[in-house]
């Protein structure tokens, strides 16, 4: 689940991608607002945290524009300050919900998790795919009702291929999602992860190369025998 924070104060910014990071999201990082609607005009998020005090303008704004451009993406405001007359026009401007500094980790991981799936870009959190079943909450998989077990890493890769099934999800923004997990990531790394991911789903399913974009997830066409 991939979620663009936007707040200018690094300290904070690390622990909030930190946490979102072990609650399993991939979190990407900004810190201005001209960076975050140029990130939100051209990427794909399941959600936004936007922090209200930005150097160059109001969060607000950000949210502002993401609406009048008819997106329907998931925001969250953070503020540090509490005025009900921010309250009323972040919900007025369109916001999902808004949460008030300090706060505790795991109650924004759940907030984020709760706006995720309400704006339904994660139905219940499950996933069925032909012989595969996949539960992107409790990041379970199974083939023929059988569990397979993966690594961090080739969780991160099968979730954001199954967040586009039959879509093409290029080899960067597989490469962005797997920088929370990797110090430092090799060149190879995301062929690595394809690679194994493939060994593990079988005939159950297929992922795709599509020279010169990146992955794609499809059902498989082999049926298991009765």
């Amino acid at each position: 689940m991939r979620v663009l924070l936007v707040e200018d104060d690094e300290l904070v910014a690390d622990g909030i991608t930190r946490g979102l990071t072990l609650a399993g999201f991939s979190a990407q990082h900004c810190n201005n607002a001209a960076h975050a609607r140029a990130l939100l005009a051209t990427e794909s998020f399941e959600l936004a945290v936007i922090d209200i005090g930005l150097p160059d303008g109001d969060g607000l704004s950000i949210l502002q524009t993401l609406r009048a451009a008819g997106r329907s993406t998931p925001v969250l405001i953070l503020t540090a300050r509490y005025e009900l007359s921010d309250k009323m026009r972040a919900f007025d401007l369109g916001a999902d919900d808004f949460l008030m500094k300090p706060f505790e980790q795991a109650e924004l991981a759940a907030r984020c998790r709760a706006l995720i799936r309400r704006a339904g870009m994660v139905p219940s959190g499950q996933l069925r795919l032909g012989r595969i079943a996949i539960d992107l909450n409790g990041h379970q998989l199974t083939i023929d009702a059988k569990p397979i077990e993966l690594t961090r890493r080739e969780w991160v890769v099968l979730e954001s291929l199954a967040h586009n099934v039959g879509r093409v999800v290029t080899k960067e923004r597989l490469q962005q999602d797997l920088v929370g997990w990797e110090q430092e990531l090799s060149n190879n790394a995301v062929e690595t992860h394809v690679s194994r991911l493939r060994a593990k789903l079988g005939e159950a399913a297929v992922i795709r190369t599509i020279r010169g974009l990146g992955y794609r997830l499809d059902e498989s066409v082999v049926t298991k025998a009765p």
